[in-house]
């Protein structure tokens, strides 16, 4: 595993001193080099010193100093990643129109399983852009070798949305309903109430992520990747999901524990970053044939944008506008969510703000007026301002390494998806 370790990015926050950035850090510094990600290569540690961030939130990387050749390298780029997300395109949606399918021989219910699954595959398609961004952006030409990983990518996500809605309860997906939903809404028509039909819905969501999670190794076996790499990108995969694993599992159990004994960070880096963000760019570094020096960059610049992108949520989650993001300002309040905005709101703020947070949060009935009580304290105390402090820290150092360790065009594609993804919804 490869962090951005806690202690150097919250002085960098508050304070504006330089990040130093040690690869294969946790964000309480312990070593994790020895969990899911690392390759040979990765494990010498060693120190990256930035320079404070001087640059304003959401600037374009064309807006950052790069010549017209460059800006031409980077739109160059980006027109082949977009003609090669086309092609990825066709192969996802062919692989789950085959599971379906065949799925539907097997078993009526199998068939229905998949066809409820094949409906929130797709969306912005965030993970595969960025398998296919590393690959072209390190020298990858073969359309079809990266096509099929990229897609796994898409369908790993669509597992982890499966399992994530069943932990959370929730029964509705994009505005329609998910895998439990669709199951429960076909069962209850037939007939089936109560306990035997939470059971249903609830089986169905765990096998549907299993098998979105099967089909997604089983697309890495259809490229046409020597072996050897197909067999080191499966490898990769199953080390990201258990990555992942245990941060859901540490986001369950946080649900039992007060906010402040929450490592919100962790959560996220293991959660998030890892499956988001360091996976689908490692995967198009290895099929690259990248040298390990610029996987461990790649590495390194996913966990510091995952790290970006949940701070930049969970402030949405609060902060934000509804109409321009689709995301509601109540429920994260509502269910308590262990935040590290909430945990420097409860650090920083007096008792009476305190008792405000205590009072509200976590409240399944919380109104925009209490909603608005719980934003003041956050305001006020300065938690707000410490955590956006820390989501353009976080993204300085995943900026400044993708322009001082990769190729011009890759370094600024990637730089523009940082500004992109950090500066959504402000």
């Amino acid at each position: 595993m490869l962090s951005i370790p806690r202690r150097a990015a919250e002085t960098s926050a508050t304070a504006g001193d330089g990040m130093a950035q040690g690869a294969g850090e946790s964000p309480h510094g312990r070593d994790l080099r020895t969990s899911a990600g690392t390759h040979p290569g990765e494990s010498g540690g060693h120190v990256l010193d930035l320079p404070p961030d001087r640059t304003a939130p959401g600037t374009p990387a064309a807006q950052q100093g790069g010549t017209p050749d460059d800006l031409r390298d980077v739109a160059a780029l980006a027109h082949r990643v977009e003609a090669t997300m086309g092609h990825v395109e066709r192969v996802l949606h062919a692989a789950v129109a085959e599971r379906v399918a065949r799925a539907g021989v097997v078993s009526p219910v199998h068939g229905d399983l998949w066809a409820d699954t094949a409906a929130i595959v797709g969306g912005k398609l965030m993970r595969p852009r960025l398998t296919v961004t590393a690959y072209l952006g390190l020298g990858g030409a073969d359309v079809d070798a990266v096509a099929p990983v990229a897609a796994a990518q898409e369908v790993l996500h669509t597992a982890m949305l499966v399992h994530d809605d069943l932990l959370d309860h929730d029964e509705v997906r994009r505005g329609r309903p998910n895998v439990a939903g669709a199951t429960r809404a076909r069962r209850a028509a037939g007939g089936v109430h109560g306990r035997a039909l939470d059971d249903q819905a609830a089986a169905a969501a765990v096998l549907a992520g299993d098998a979105a999670i099967a089909e997604s190794f089983r697309l890495i076996t259809a490229s046409t990747a020597p072996a050897a790499t197909r067999v080191e990108l499966v490898s990769m995969l199953a080390a990201g999901i258990e990555t992942t694993v245990a941060g859901e599992l540490l986001d369950v159990t946080a649900e039992l524990l007060p906010p402040a004994d929450v490592d919100p960070l962790l959560v996220a880096e293991l959660k998030t970053a890892a499956y988001s963000f360091r996976i689908p760019l490692e995967c198009g570094a290895v099929l690259a044939g990248a040298r390990p020096e610029l996987r461990t960059a790649l590495a390194l610049i996913g966990t510091a944008l995952g790290l970006s992108y949940q701070l930049t949520d969970d402030d949405l989650g609060v902060f934000g506008d509804p109409q321009a993001t689709g995301k509601s300002v109540l429920s994260d309040l509502r269910a308590g969510k262990r935040t590290e905005l909430l945990r420097l709101g409860l650090a920083r703020a007096d008792a009476a703000g305190r008792a405000v947070l205590d009072r509200h949060v976590g409240r399944p009935d919380l109104d925009e007026d209490g909603a608005r009580e719980v934003r003041a304290v956050l305001r006020d105390s300065g938690a707000l301002d410490e955590v956006r402090a820390l989501t353009r820290r976080t993204a300085h150092v995943a900026r400044t390494l993708a322009t001082t360790t990769l190729p011009g065009p890759l370094a600024g594609y990637l730089a523009g998806v940082v500004d992109d993804l950090v500066g959504r919804g402000h």
